[in-house]
């Protein structure tokens, strides 16, 4: 049986393992809705001189999930479609009336400058969103808008500043209704999370350290619902991967009762290294919550445990970035229960240099 490597109540042990200060990073979230905010609306944007009929957000990794989180977000309220590339190309549909955000925190994102040449080529109008790299060198010599943004971050922990940077720019061109309400109620929401997610919390109080505790040596699978936890539970099976070092899976609801539910007989040795994290919201359709009810009785005696993950706040956004920051903070406490530094991403920078070879 494998056993935790510390005491995450114990500050001496957390700060030693998270060398590159992964949960003071996580700490800033709020910070950064503030300042992207305000960046975002100084960056002066010319009216569009099209009708746009797409919204697109070409990125990957860290600097896609924001806008996944938009074009949830963006699901009951932008009177037109908001789709995110993760490829070297765009689709053939995108062109003149599309409106792209280039993202890539780094600037030197290989798919995404490759998307960038190819939306400029068919005319679409470009936004770019970036720290610096080559997108900023590309995007100030074609005369694109460019949202500079700080850098020096993993670009996992900038979600904040690309999410808030390409709503307000959606703002500002008219293509989305103001939603100053509901990112100052989100900003004081996580400004509140972060106390009780802070290593500084004990765990008896701190849900991040309880799920932590609960997953080690398990296998977490993460349940999301589709319109509102969808990308949430996503980004959770993202940060166990990249933070916890560990595999993870997620999948969505109602689809995965449709499939996934009839998977949990065999292997039973496997099914009890399993555990379920449900992301409930209350933004749910009734049906999902009925599903998610259902859900801890059908499958309790089959996996390890079902555990239910509830949002907090009262509007669309900060629930959803409620559940993404306690999946945040869950992620590096395992991590440091299994004794591993969270911040380096060794695999993915060896592969990025094999890659340069050729």
């Amino acid at each position: 049986m494998v056993v935790p490597k510390i005491n995450l109540d114990s500050t001496a042990d957390v700060d030693r393992i998270d060398a590159g200060g992964m949960l003071g990073i996580l700490y800033g979230l709020p910070d950064q809705f503030l300042a992207g905010r305000k960046i975002a609306e100084q960056t002066k944007l010319a009216a569009l001189d099209r009708k746009v009929n797409l919204i697109m957000v070409s990125g990957v990794g860290g600097s896609a999930i924001g806008g996944d989180l938009l074009r949830v977000f963006l699901g009951t309220r932008a009177s037109l479609p908001v789709l995110v590339n993760r490829d070297y190309q765009i689709p053939r549909y995108a062109g003149k009336n599309t409106l792209m955000f280039a993202v890539s925190y780094s600037g030197n994102t290989e798919e995404t400058l490759s998307a960038y040449g190819h939306a400029r080529d068919r005319g679409a109008a470009v936004i770019a969103i970036t720290s610096g790299g080559k997108l900023a060198e590309w995007a100030k010599r074609d005369g694109v808008p460019l949202i500079q943004i700080p850098g020096g971050l993993p670009p996992r922990t900038a979600t904040g500043y690309l999410f808030i940077s390409s709503l307000i720019a959606l703002q500002g061109l008219g293509l989305v209704a103001d939603t100053t309400g509901e990112v100052d109620e989100t900003i004081s929401l996580l400004s509140e999370l972060r106390q009780q997610l802070a290593p500084s919390c004990p765990e008896k109080d701190n849900p991040a350290k309880q799920y932590a505790n609960q997953a080690f040596g398990k296998i977490p699978v993460i349940y999301g619902a589709s319109g509102t936890t969808e990308v949430v539970a996503m980004r959770w099976k993202g940060q166990v991967n990249e933070n916890s070092k560990a595999l993870a899976y997620f999948n969505i609801l109602p689809e995965l009762n449709h499939n996934e539910i009839v998977g949990t007989e065999v292997p039973p040795e496997l099914l009890r290294q399993i555990i379920i994290f449900m992301l409930s919201n209350p933004d749910d359709h009734p049906r999902v919550k009925r599903r998610m009810e259902l859900l801890p009785e059908l499958l309790g005696n089959r996996v390890s445990a079902v555990v239910t993950v509830e949002a907090r706040g009262t509007s669309q956004l900060a629930r959803m970035f409620s559940l993404t920051y306690i999946g945040d903070y869950f992620s590096v406490y395992l991590a440091l229960l299994y004794g591993i530094d969270p911040k380096p991403v060794h695999i993915i920078d060896t592969l990025k240099q094999r890659l340069a070879e050729r």
